[in-house]
């Protein structure tokens, strides 16, 4: 297989800090390659020599002739005063409607990204963020490429546009690089893993889970890496073990050599001694809508909703982007009033909210000062620690946390306001797409703290692979003015919009599937049965202490009954499937 690219000891500095030390490295044809590192340790950068947007200082770079690449960046370029079809149709050469609409591949991506609904002559300058990046994505993915260089294309896309930007790249045989924290999306996409971390990249085979597995057998037998991570690593391969076994390429190769890091790691989180625990700080009533409608522009958001989220209540809420996530949970927050109806809070309620807007910071402050200015310390769960140990925990080392507030950048300012949000140690957390530019490592963080936090929780988020870890239950807005819960989680609700969704014509790949890859598809469609028996054997255990609640209340015991009913046939269901797949595996 002929290398696209080439990288032969290149160095790239900025100032006097190297982010790249004669890196020598290669990307071949049909290469699906992750990046992952911390913010600010070089990834972009990377990306950009690779692509050639910036010269290296030292070494050489080369590539094949006529090389067909495609980037998009973080900084969308697009052209000023033009209108979506001038970016993405006009370098095609289509000179009417038809003549796109004709082509499948054409189609499928405008269709995929939410291209045709932000309209073809949609002025650009007049877009969000967000929807320029989809512009910049669908502008580069209409193309014909031998390689396409993504940094960040799930930051703006939903749930379900994350899912199809998977299926549309493992389709197509073009060679990917792709920058992203979306693990989810690293584990399904990617066949190589790319680290970049003190000026040097490591290469691994495999996705995140197999990178997971090597950077801690790694720290086991170097035992050089600081013990944090080292327990963060151990922590994270216990859960991905024992949440879907079958998850990375190499399990048994990698699971030997991972015995030793994850025989005495507990469950990332006990469920029961943790809603417990919450009860005895929140009382029954936490946050309660009943009778509760609410509008949004162009559509009924709540039609006459009674939801109850009680102490404990692990809760991620989902939906296509504009169906009205962040407005329900400004409503769950108090800072909307339902239009009929009422919110109920609870007495011992301490509610914080994240938003996806930047709270003001005091910029005149430091960046411990500004977590102090909250409290010196805090106690989330059983970890009790410092205000500077809680900042390290999201990105400020000691030597940074001495940065003046107002030198911050947008991505540190978010984690700014994360810790500080948490310093005042609340009891409902209500969070808002909290993973934007957010690392990997940092990631691990917020979910170390949030699986042994004991209050309740609803999280906003495209980020799947949190959701599934940090949250017990799905809901999910399909516009017909309810919250509706789904026991199978993000599963079920991509199988309930496919369906609702008319037949795409799909974009082949020019190989057959090998058998191979009918074995990873098997191996995926089994961790996803696995995940949503999890769910609903959860679901069903919440469901009999419900009943046991309601001895009291007859109307409340029909509907319970009901939905168990519903439940144990549709589990049921599931495990005669698993049960298939797993014979025929054999």
């Amino acid at each position: 297989m002929a290398n696209l690219v080439n990288l032969e000891s290149v160095s790239k500095s900025y100032g006097v800090r190297p982010l790249l030390d004669a890196v020598s490295l290669g990307v071949g044809e049909g290469d699906r390659i992750g990046v992952v590192g911390l913010n600010g340790g070089g990834k972009t950068t990377l990306l950009e020599v690779l692509a050639g947007l910036e010269p290296a200082d030292s070494g050489r770079v080369s590539r094949t002739r006529d090389l067909r690449v495609a980037v998009v960046t973080q900084r969308t370029d697009l052209p000023p005063g033009g209108t979506v079809r001038n970016a993405v149709l006009d370098p095609l050469g289509f000179n009417a409607d038809h003549e796109w609409a004709a082509d499948a591949r054409v189609r499928a991506v405008l269709d995929g990204i939410g291209i045709t609904q932000l309209g073809l002559d949609s002025p650009v300058d007049r877009m969000s963020g967000g929807e320029r990046r989809r512009v910049s994505l669908a502008a580069a993915l209409v193309q014909e490429l031998d390689l396409v260089i993504l940094d960040e294309p799930t930051n703006h896309l939903d749930i379900e546009g994350v899912r199809w930007l998977a299926d549309h790249l493992l389709a197509r045989r073009t060679a990917l690089v792709v920058v992203t924290h979306d693990r989810w999306f690293l584990d399904t996409v990617c066949s190589r893993t790319w680290e970049v971390q003190n000026g040097r990249v490591e290469q691994y085979e495999g996705g995140y889970a197999d990178w997971v597995f090597a950077r801690a057998e790694r720290a086991r037998l170097a035992d050089t890496l600081e013990e944090k991570r080292r327990n963060l690593a151990a922590k994270e391969l216990a859960w991905l073990r024992r949440g879907a076994p079958a998850r990375t390429s190499k399990p048994k190769y990698r699971i030997e050599a991972a015995e030793a890091l994850i025989a005495n790691v507990p469950p990332p989180r006990d469920s029961v001694e943790l809603q417990a625990f919450a009860k005895r700080r929140l009382g029954k009533t936490v946050i309660e809508l009943e009778d509760a409608s609410l509008s949004i522009p162009d559509r009924t958001l709540l039609d006459h909703v009674t939801w109850r989220i009680g102490p404990g209540d692990r809760v991620g809420l989902v939906g296509v982007n504009g169906s009205g996530k962040t407005t329900l949970l400004k409503l769950l927050a108090g800072e909307l009033d339902p239009e009929t109806g009422k919110r109920i809070q609870g007495s011992t309620v301490r509610l914080a909210y994240l938003s996806q807007e930047l709270a003001d910071l005091p910029g005149e402050l430091r960046v411990l000062e500004a977590v102090e200015e909250i409290a010196r310390r805090v106690t989330l769960g059983k970890q009790e620690m410092s205000a500077s140990q809680l900042a390290e925990k999201f990105g400020f080392p000691p030597n940074r946390q001495w940065t003046p507030v107002s030198d911050l950048s947008g991505g540190e300012k978010r984690r700014l306001q994360l810790s500080r949000l948490l310093m005042a140690e609340p009891n409902v957390l209500l969070l808002d797409e909290p993973t934007n530019d957010l690392d990997i490592d940092t990631l691990q963080q917020l979910e170390d703290l949030l699986d042994s936090w004991p209050g309740t929780l609803v999280v906003v988020s495209h980020d799947r692979y949190l959701v599934e870890r940090v949250c017990d239950e799905v809901y999910a807005l399909f516009g017909d003015g309810r919250a509706k819960h789904l026991p199978g989680g993000i599963d079920e609700y991509l199988t309930r919009r496919a369906a609702t969704q008319a037949p795409e014509a799909p974009v082949k790949a020019t190989k057959p599937r090998s058998s191979a890859a009918d074995q990873r598809a098997a191996g995926k469609e089994l961790q996803r049965l696995e995940r949503m028996l999890d769910k609903l054997t959860k679901r069903e255990a919440q469901l009999h202490t419900e009943l046991a609640e309601a001895a009291t209340n007859p109307d409340r015991l029909l509907a319970l009954d009901a939905q168990l009913r519903d439940l144990l046939k549709e589990k049921d269901e599931v495990e005669e499937r698993w049960l298939e797949l797993a014979d025929s595996a054999e």
